[in-house]
């Protein structure tokens, strides 16, 4: 009798505990019930057709002095990976027999979210099989010397310096767009988001709190368009915004406008 009473006790005090408060899971809004629709929008905004080709079978990004670089075709490397591996080497920056990629961004996926991964794979695996495997990559000078430097390194190594890192947190109510900024943004403009000169074009990139002064309207033109306030001509901002950004619905566009302007604002 007194182990039974113990056990209700327990149950008692398990019901009656203080709730963890776990928050919820954010992820990319789902504009359709297909994970398939859902990992195509993502493939777009997330950079995977712009490195890879819109069919996914891969694009030579070789240049004198950098030696000969494959992305790889997705419709024939992804069907030798069984869903958990490829999801490791989308977030691992390395192949199931530790071959690590190069200037896969996976430092970027590490945080993404079960519910946007899982629709990112269905999309690759939706994708018919055409074409034939891609060379691995061989570098030329340039990057021989940026690596013997330690400016130049695998995909893997990225994902062992700032796998675990974020931007600069300003709040539980900008979780979603700190998520999202994590996944896009941050290619260019660093984890902190300040940018810099860094990726195999050393050009310059903006610290992006200057973002926040935006009002929204030009906000929502910039990603839209990838005209900036005033109407300069940009380069790769203007590439991006109009590839892969104006796929963001406006609530989410409005989400980092806000989580933008709380960075800049709380000088964080």
């Amino acid at each position: 009798m007194r182990g039974l009473a113990l056990s209700a006790l327990a149950l008692l005090a398990a019901c009656g505990a203080p709730d963890e408060k776990r928050e919820p899971p954010v992820a990319f809004a789902k504009l359709s019930p297909d994970p398939v629709k859902h990992g195509e929008r993502l493939s777009i905004i997330l950079g995977c057709s712009g490195c890879h080709g819109k069919d996914l079978t891969g694009e030579d990004w070789s240049e004198a002095g950098y030696g000969r670089l494959w992305t790889a075709n997705l419709t024939v490397s992804a069907a030798s990976y069984n869903d958990s591996e490829l999801k490791r080497v989308i977030a691992e920056g390395k192949k199931p027999d530790g071959t690590p990629l190069w200037d896969m961004p996976s430092r970027l996926f590490t945080q993404i979210a079960d519910a946007d991964m899982n629709a990112l794979v269905a999309y690759i695996r939706s994708r018919p099989k055409q074409g034939e495997a891609h060379p691995l990559p061989t570098f030329g000078p340039i990057l021989k010397a940026e690596m013997a430097k330690g400016e130049y390194y695998s995909s893997a190594v990225g994902v062992e310096r700032e796998g675990k890192t974020w931007p600069p947190d300003a709040g539980p109510e900008h979780r979603l767009a700190r998520y999202m900024v994590r996944a896009t943004c941050v290619e260019c403009h660093e984890m902190d988001l300040r940018g810099g000169k860094q990726g195999l074009v050393k050009a310059e990139r903006p610290d992006i709190r200057i973002a926040g002064s935006y009002e929204l309207k030009d906000f929502v033109r910039l990603l839209r368009t990838g005209v900036p306030a005033g109407g300069r001509k940009l380069g790769l901002m203007a590439e991006v915004a109009q590839g892969r950004y104006s796929h963001f619905t406006d609530a989410e566009i409005a989400a980092i406008h806000a989580y933008l302007k709380a960075v800049a604002e709380g000088g964080l």
